[in-house]
């Protein structure tokens, strides 16, 4: 009888619950949902955002690949993040961006806001914005220069903070107006992220908190939340980097604390700073505060007495 019973115990190592999504998985699933508004950027912004979008995606390839050779690490290109990472990267360059420049973001995105940390999962901020940091205060004039079938012009954030001037609604969720090749088109980039909510495979509360806030504060404070909903990197930086599982908090309420907190960042950024979009460095400056949203937030643990 006991040797029965001992032949029908399996002792395993925690967790013991279970489930089929992979770390491989959700990120080809992103990198798919994508799709839209990669076609959408090529769509409007033609060959120049294909190149962009190939030359970044294989910056950051190849960038993952010789860190973790020099290393002795085991290859993880199959996972798709360096894949993501160029592919975010690309879609907040502007389509006049020289390609030089798309291959030093995705060596800084990859080496340092990845690799010298460890790798994934141990990077405290999202690297295609660390890259896209870089960019900005390396190269501030070729990053802020808009085109349009060739003609320089201004974003809706820069002719509303400079002028005053308002885009059409239908402009801006369609995506034929200046701007990062990937942010423009409001369309596509919800056409993705309802796949992603509709899989389970990103959080809902960090974009509703952050939307949510931004259309919230801009509302009582006398602006155009439409507007501030679909002009500039919002809903990409709401769906596509906050959401980012290693960059962001693992509680519910510290996912509606960074949400929340990020978008009045945003706000405060394009309604009173200097630089008209708030959506990268809100992110950034949330990745930041994200180990102490996990310590203080999270629930005590079983006979734990605080």
């Amino acid at each position: 009888m006991d040797k029965v019973d001992n032949e029908q115990l399996v002792l395993s190592s925690s967790p013991h619950l279970r489930d089929n999504i992979s770390i491989n998985k959700i990120m080809w699933s992103v990198n798919f949902a994508l799709l839209p508004a990669i076609l959408a950027s090529i769509y409007f912004f033609q060959i120049r955002a294909f190149y962009i979008i190939l030359v970044s995606v294989f910056s950051c390839v190849i960038t993952e690949y010789l860190f973790e050779k020099v290393r002795g690490q085991i290859s993880t290109l199959t996972d798709g993040s360096a894949i993501l990472t160029g592919i975010l990267l690309a879609l907040t360059l502007p389509p006049g961006f020289p390609l030089w420049g798309v291959l030093v973001g995705s060596v800084v995105a990859i080496g340092l806001g990845k690799q010298v940390f460890g790798g994934l999962g141990d990077n405290p901020f999202n690297p295609a914005l660390v890259g896209r940091a870089f960019l900005l205060a390396s190269y501030p004039v070729l990053m802020t220069t808009w085109e349009i079938d060739g003609v320089a012009t201004a974003t809706p954030l820069n002719l509303m903070k400079m002028e005053g001037i308002s885009t059409e609604y239908w402009r801006l969720f369609i995506g034929n107006v200046a701007g990062s090749i990937g942010e423009t088109s409001a369309f596509a980039l919800l056409l993705g992220a309802s796949y992603l909510i509709y899989k389970g495979y990103i959080h809902w509360r960090i974009p509703t908190g952050m939307i949510g806030t931004v259309i919230f504060f801009t509302w009582i404070l006398g602006y155009d939340p439409v507007f501030h909903l679909f002009a500039g990197s919002l809903i990409l930086g709401a769906f596509y980097m906050a959401t980012d599982l290693v960059t962001t908090p693992v509680t519910k309420k510290g996912r509606w604390i960074f949400g929340i907190g990020a978008g009045i960042i945003v706000v405060v950024i394009r309604l009173w700073g200097g630089y008209p979009e708030g959506v990268m460095y809100s992110i950034l400056l949330m990745n930041a505060t994200v180990p102490l949203l996990n310590r203080y937030t999270r629930k005590p643990s079983l006979g734990e007495v605080k």
